[in-house]
């Protein structure tokens, strides 16, 4: 595939991206609130969301922050949860393979799911405009640095219960990355797969994050087996 980077890409990422800003500030906002109830500091946080950028990482992290920090702890966590990109990275290859090293590990810098998840169903359709990537996943940055910056300044004016309707946010970002990777009925086994799997291990290794790791490797398996049999039978 020969890869272009135009112009044109990026904004027509961009355009994307505003509604998909909009939607995730309710996640960085949550992140904000966590991150001051620890007890971090405002650089705290904006180092935080702006480099490590891995708010559902974040999130595992923050649950068992304690004083003094549990470093091993909160990396080994940050792992698990994050491991899924390893997953994701190859995904991008046709449109990575095509950039300079630096324009690589750049993209790579700012790879989160729904970016991914956009690209990915447009590298499919045979699209190869790289800077649709970037343009999905700058505007996605600003609007988490801005809601998890504004949930941290509101945290001490707020005193939101457990099971406040905004802390859904974060889960219901998650679920509508299923809208744009639907190809056919045949993505409903993998799905099933890695839901059932993760949810087995939630209740197997309660209070830890291997759920995400286990539902994750099982939905790609079962994914796996399923294309094979579908190339067998149109072979």
């Amino acid at each position: 595939m020969q890869v272009i980077f135009t112009r044109a890409g990026f904004w027509r990422g961009t355009y994307r991206a505003l509604p998909l800003a909009l939607g995730l500030a309710p996640f960085g906002f949550v992140t904000g609130l966590v991150t001051a109830h620890h007890g971090l500091s405002l650089l705290d946080c904006i180092l935080m969301n702006g480099t490590v950028y891995a708010g559902a990482a974040q999130l595992v992290v923050l649950a068992n922050w304690t004083h003094p920090a549990p470093i091993l702890a909160a990396a080994f966590a940050a792992f698990v949860v994050n491991i899924r990109f390893a997953l994701m990275g190859p995904a991008l290859a046709p449109w990575l393979d095509g950039l300079s090293v630096a324009g690589r590990y750049a993209s790579l810098s700012l790879l989160v799911d729904h970016p991914w998840a956009i690209s990915v169903a447009d590298i499919r359709r045979g699209g190869r405009d790289a800077a649709l990537f970037v343009g999905l996943s700058l505007p996605i940055w600003a609007g988490w640095m801005i809601a998890s910056t504004v949930g941290f300044l509101l945290a001490r004016t707020l005193n939101l219960p457990p099971h406040h309707p905004i802390f859904f946010g974060a889960l219901a970002a998650f679920i509508a990355l299923l809208v744009p990777l639907w190809r056919s009925k045949a993505d409903v086994l993998p799905w099933l797969v890695a839901g059932g799997a993760a949810a087995a291990a939630a209740q197997l290794l309660p209070h830890t994050s291997w759920y995400i790791l286990i539902g994750a490797l099982s939905g790609c398996l079962a994914g796996a087996i399923v294309d094979r049999r579908r190339r067998s039978s149109h072979g």
